[in-house]
């Protein structure tokens, strides 16, 4: 080729004209009337003329050779035009003498380019075929190309993380129960996908052939053509994928009026593909793009864009509808999930989207938004939970005085948010500690902690608190009341003791809750006992006392206990340990005063009036707090 660039080539019209004007020079030379100075111009001119004919010479062979060269690149291009079957299947060698064919080509037509006959029709008709075989010879390419793509593509199942619709929900409603060992496991997948897991999309060994065929395509001017080709077949691949992962499409307003139920399921398989998607299948799309692309300009990044961008716009509106929603407190745990699982993935996302395309830069500050939005509604989602327990009202008493749904919710509801506390701590960090308590060394302790979630944890537990005490007032039955008061407080203690939240809220916060309960299950002991209590004592010696005064003693000792009995074999101490507690202190109570009583008259006169014995009382007073109302049979007749 380095050949064809010195030569200046001349159209055949003029190379009459040239030998004419040569033939003239020649004869002035001879003549006798010229003189000497212009002899030697004309012997110039006559030098200049000749070299001009060999270069007319070297042209007409040039174009004669690039036209045979021509002839049988075209030969071996359009062999393939009516041939049914794809060259890269009829083998290697088959392959490379079709792209040798498209260079030889692009040669040609170098080399026609080059020639100074620009007006010449032989170069000129040779331009125009050798334009038309190229064109033959792209869409021959193109189709290649959509061929390899999909007979070669390949997909992943990721087995190692399947996805869980089930799960922890922390709901409130009227059947609300514990469930730590959901909790735990479910908090226990919260990673469970590797930083980065690069695929091949498709198979390795084809790479090269489609890289060449960029290569070929880029050469010839027809990069668009192969770009939008390649888009199209891996948008398809990757909406094949998505099918494959059950990835759903839904408008912001399908999301918005969807129940919760449904799009708490939604929320946790949003979680779940996001990672897939971006750290997966986005992360190989991007190495396949950059493979065959590489060393051809920004269309790597111009294409891996087109091709995730209608996928990453899915996922941005799912979570820009989310971040929309009412600020629930259910929402919370989602909220945070996707706030974190966002946080984590950033990095990858802004290393994905080139800012040389402007559907990039648009992507990249959309998901930086969103991670924005994110957090600003798990922050005041969270600090709005405060306020929607004090606006939990009750207009009946819990049955039984046991734990109230209320204190487990809010409970596993705190114990639960530690999982995040990083974020959280991060998030609360601005916001001013509202609603907290100025008593005693409890709040001491904590002004002494520096992240701001104690703050607003310690005031949530003082909204429970106050709650619980309004609804205590529901009861008619005063030890009933505190029984409620020791249940739940007693409840609290154990979360934390059992938790993170310890961490959070302090020994000091667990000192004053242990000396609440124990408080509580003291005034009991107080309202319900002390009145009975006094019904056996004796005023002197029990031995002057008369008969008729230990049978009225009897019988109202008696009649009180069936009463405490019937009401508080209803009544429920659900934590065993506290129960058993309870029992003891009652039993150490009663049967000791009601022993001294028995022991003050004979055997034999006891026996004739007394209805139930000391062992009768100690087995009854274990059937207390059991959640299931009994009536007394005695274990004698009277």
């Amino acid at each position: 080729m380095g050949d064809c660039e010195s030569i200046i080539p001349t159209s055949e019209g003029e190379q009459h004209v040239l030998a004419s004007f040569q033939h003239l020079v020649k004869f002035l030379r001879t003549s006798q009337n010229v003189n000497d100075e212009l002899k030697r111009l004309l012997a110039d001119l006559d030098s200049h003329l000749t070299s001009m004919n060999l270069y007319t010479h070297l042209e007409v062979g040039k174009l004669s050779d690039l036209e045979t060269r021509f002839k049988s690149a075209e030969e071996k291009i359009r062999r393939w035009e009516s041939n049914k079957s794809m060259i890269w299947d009829s083998g290697l060698r088959e392959a490379c003498e079709y792209m040798k064919a498209v260079d030889e080509i692009h040669k040609v037509q170098e080399g026609l380019r080059s020639l100074s006959g620009n007006d010449s029709r032989k170069q000129n008709e040779l331009l125009f075929q050798a334009d038309s075989v190229i064109q033959i010879a792209m869409a021959r390419l193109e189709q290649e190309l959509v061929h390899i793509l999909a007979k070669h593509k390949l997909y992943f199942e990721p087995d190692y993380v399947p996805f869980q619709s089930g799960g922890y929900d922390v709901v409130y409603d009227e059947s609300f129960v514990s469930a730590e060992d959901s909790l735990e496991e479910e908090t226990s997948h919260r990673e469970s996908i590797p930083a980065v897991y690069v695929v091949n999309l498709v198979h390795p060994h084809v790479i090269p052939h489609l890289k060449s065929i960029a290569n070929v395509m880029f050469t010839s001017n027809y990069i668009q053509e192969f770009c939008l080709a390649f888009v199209k077949m891996r948008k398809d691949a990757l909406n094949e994928y998505l099918f494959i992962l059950e990835m759903e499409k839904y408008s912001i307003g399908d999301l918005l009026s969807m129940e919760w139920k449904v799009l708490n399921v939604k929320i946790k398989k949003w979680v779940w593909l996001i990672k897939i998607v971006i750290r997966v299948y986005l992360t190989s799309e991007q190495r396949l793009c950059s493979d065959i692309f590489e060393g051809i300009g920004s269309y790597s990044a111009v294409c891996f864009t087109e091709i995730s961008a209608t996928s990453m716009l899915h996922l941005l509106n799912f979570g820009e509808a989310i971040a929309m929603e009412p600020h629930r407190p259910e929402k919370l745990f989602h909220l945070l999930d996707m706030y974190e699982v966002l946080e984590n993935l950033l990095g990858y996302i802004d290393s994905l989207l080139s800012e040389e395309t402007e559907k990039g830069s648009f992507l990249k500050v959309e998901f930086h938004n969103l991670f924005k939005k994110l957090g600003d509604s798990a922050r005041a989602t969270f600090v709005d939970f405060g306020r929607f327990i004090a606006c939990s009202i009750s207009t009946n008493p819990f049955p039984g005085g046991g734990v109230h749904h209320l204190t487990k919710y809010v409970m596993n509801y705190i114990k639960t948010l530690t999982v995040y506390s990083d974020s959280l701590a991060f998030l609360l960090q601005d916001n001013a500690a509202d609603g907290l308590s100025h008593a005693s060394e409890l709040q001491n302790e904590i002004n002494s902690m520096p992240c701001p979630m104690a703050y607003h944890l310690q005031s949530i537990t003082s909204h429970l608190i106050s709650n619980l005490n309004n609804k205590s007032k529901l009861y008619k039955d005063d030890a009933l009341r505190h029984i409620f008061l020791m249940n739940n407080i007693h409840y609290m203690v154990r979360k934390v003791e059992d938790s993170e939240l310890r961490a959070f809220l302090g020994s000091g916060w667990m000192r004053e809750h242990i000396r609440m309960f124990q408080n509580h299950a003291t005034i009991y002991m107080r309202v319900t006992w002390q009145s009975v209590l006094s019904l056996l004592r004796l005023d002197g010696d029990g031995l002057k006392t008369p008969k008729a005064v230990f049978k009225e003693m009897y019988r109202a000792f008696n009649a009180a206990f069936e009463e405490i009995y019937k009401n508080q074999t209803g009544w429920s101490v659900p934590d065993p340990q506290l129960r058993d507690d309870l029992l003891i202190q009652t039993s150490n109570c009663v049967i000791q005063a009601y022993r001294i009583l028995c022991d003050s008259r004979s055997q034999f006169n006891r026996e004739k009036y007394i209805k139930y014995t000391t062992d009768d009382l100690s087995k009854h007073i274990l059937d207390l707090f059991q959640g299931s109302p009994r009536s007394l049979q005695s274990s004698r007749r009277r």
